[in-house]
């Protein structure tokens, strides 16, 4: 299995690295312990591949998930909403490792 990447999340991971002047990296996506379910989805720039880093790409977009991550978020879709307004805006994921998710969605259990 992998991680997919949506044409609009791709979309909108190109417009970010543009707008922070990251020519040549991706966005980590990653999993910390936490959260109201046990586990939090993390989101940050980096300008490179790491080490050991799983690296997926679409359309030019990339993502990196250390091998821990990936654990949890293997056969993950990774897309983007706008659907108007702050709350309707923002990277959404369909992890099938889920076993529940917290009220807000900010965390999940496995």
């Amino acid at each position: 299995m992998s991680l997919e990447i949506t044409a609009c999340a791709a979309h909108r991971i190109k417009e970010i690295l543009e707008e922070q002047n990251v020519t040549d990296g991706g966005l980590r996506v990653g999993v910390k312990s936490g959260g109201c379910s046990g586990l939090s989805y993390i989101l940050d720039l980096d300008s490179q591949q790491r080490p050991g880093d799983k690296v997926f790409e679409r359309d030019g977009a990339k993502i990196f998930v250390d091998l821990k991550s990936y654990l949890f978020l293997n056969g993950m879709i990774v897309d983007y909403k706008d659907e108007g307004g702050l709350m309707g805006r923002g990277f959404k994921f369909v992890n099938p490792n889920s076993m529940g998710e917290c009220g807000c969605g900010e965390s999940f259990a496995v």
